[in-house]
C-alpha cells in the first residue's frame, strides 16, 4: 500500500446513493437564482410571445413563483426607467434578455447589454433606465419574494447624487 491512509476507494463511488446529496428541487443559493434566470432567459420561446410594450408605463408580467421566490418579466421602451428605487428585504437578480439598460447607483453608472446579470441584496437602491434608441425586455428574479419596493425621492436618487458628486 503506498498512501497515507488507510481508507480506500473501490469501485465507482458515484454508485454509492447514500454519499451523493440529492438535486435540489427548487433554487437555494445565489449561484441558483442567477443559474434559474440563466435559464429562463435561455429559453426564449417560454417568455418572448409574452412580452408587451406599453408607451405609458413600463409593461411587467411575473412569470412564475416558486417557494419564497419570483420570477418577473419586464419591457423597456426607450426613455422608460424604474425611478430610484430598492426592493426591500428581497435580494435579486436582473438579467437583460433583449436590448440594452442603463443602471444607474450612487456614484456610478453601467450599461448593461443582453445576457448581463446583476445581482443585488436587500436594499440595495439603484435606478434602471433604457436609454438606448431599442426596446429592452429583462428578467427579474427575487428571493424572497417581492413584498415591497419603496421609491427614493428626487434627494435620495441615484442619478441625481451621481449628478451632484
Amino acid at each position: 500500500m503506498n498512501s497515507d491512509s488507510d481508507l480506500q476507494i473501490a469501485g465507482d463511488i458515484l454508485a454509492v446513493q447514500h454519499l451523493l446529496q440529492p438535486p435540489a428541487e427548487h433554487p437555494t443559493t445565489v449561484a441558483d437564482f442567477a443559474g434559474l434566470a440563466r435559464a429562463i432567459a435561455a429559453d426564449r420561446a417560454s417568455w418572448a410571445p409574452l412580452v408587451r410594450y406599453d408607451a405609458t408605463t413600463r409593461w411587467y408580467h411575473r412569470l412564475r413563483t416558486g417557494p419564497g421566490y419570483e420570477v418577473w418579466l419586464l419591457s423597456w421602451l426607450p426613455g422608460q426607467g424604474s425611478g430610484a428605487h430598492d426592493h426591500g428585504p428581497s435580494s435579486g437578480v436582473l438579467t437583460v434578455v433583449e436590448g440594452t439598460l442603463t443602471e444607474h447607483t450612487r456614484g456610478t453608472s453601467r450599461a448593461l447589454t443582453t445576457g448581463a446579470q446583476r445581482v443585488f441584496a436587500p436594499g440595495y437602491a439603484h435606478d434602471v433606465v433604457n436609454d438606448a434608441l431599442e426596446p429592452a425586455v429583462s428578467l427579474h428574479v427575487y428571493f424572497p419574494g417581492l413584498t415591497e419596493m419603496p421609491m427614493h425621492g428626487p434627494a435620495h436618487s441615484p442619478r441625481c447624487v451621481q449628478a451632484v458628486v
